[in-house]
């Protein structure tokens, strides 16, 4: 299932991790392991925020994909089913049937 991750760090834990170099290893080990469809980089009320689009196809794969985010950068994790354009679509012509 296409998986929205949203992934709130800590800004004194990143910190860290930005100095001894773990943040880089954990961005680029979960992106060179999972291949998210998308990965975007901002802030969110203040904190480093990653938006990760992951093709998740079991539910305990969220608990390897999040533990390296808390555990490094106690971040807060969120995760959210999404659908892209052609999904909402095919769900928008079953509508009525």
């Amino acid at each position: 299932m296409r998986m929205l991750m949203t992934v709130e760090m800590d800004n004194e834990a990143t910190n860290r991790a930005i100095q001894d170099k773990t943040m880089p290893q954990v961005l680029e080990s979960t992106l060179e392991k999972y291949h998210p469809e998308a990965a975007y980089f901002t802030t969110h009320d203040g904190q480093r925020t990653a938006y990760l689009v992951l093709d998740v196809a079991e539910p305990s794969q969220m608990v390897q994909i999040s533990e390296p985010f808390f555990s490094t950068m106690k971040a807060k994790i969120n995760w959210s089913p999404v659908m892209n354009r052609d999904d909402l679509r095919e769900g928008l012509s079953k509508l009525g049937r």
